[in-house]
């Protein structure tokens, strides 16, 4: 695969302003769809003070691995995702596995969009 062809399949998401273990929750079950550039054990963490926390992380969404099942959330989550058209159209199917997903919001580009996404128990 070269290296456009791999970006064309990368999506990076963001999620901010949640509890820390619903953002676990929410990249565990991305990271067991799909490759990530984070290692399984680096998961996302509190950090002290009063600026607002934002966990992001990187997905090739080019081979699923699993379609996990439903996950709790402690409160629904919001994720700004950006990506390829296809690759955050299979993210979005992957999430829509383990949680209610609904599009917030969305900005087209040429070959990329951004989606915030609401991520909801089921």
């Amino acid at each position: 695969m070269n290296s456009a062809d791999q970006t064309a399949t990368e999506v990076v998401v963001a999620l901010s302003g949640g509890a820390t273990e619903d953002a676990r929750a929410v990249f565990g079950v991305l990271g067991s769809a799909f490759a990530s550039d984070r290692a399984a054990d680096d998961v996302p963490q509190e950090l002290p003070g009063e600026r607002p926390t934002v966990w992001t992380a990187t997905f090739d969404v080019a081979d699923l691995r699993s379609r996990p099942g439903p996950v709790r959330l402690t409160a629904p989550v919001t994720a700004d995702v950006q990506g390829g058209y296809r690759a955050v159209d299979s993210l979005r199917e992957a999430l829509s596995t383990a949680f209610t997903v609904r599009v917030v919001g969305t900005a087209s580009g040429d070959q990329e969009e951004e989606v915030q996404l609401r991520l909801e128990n089921r």
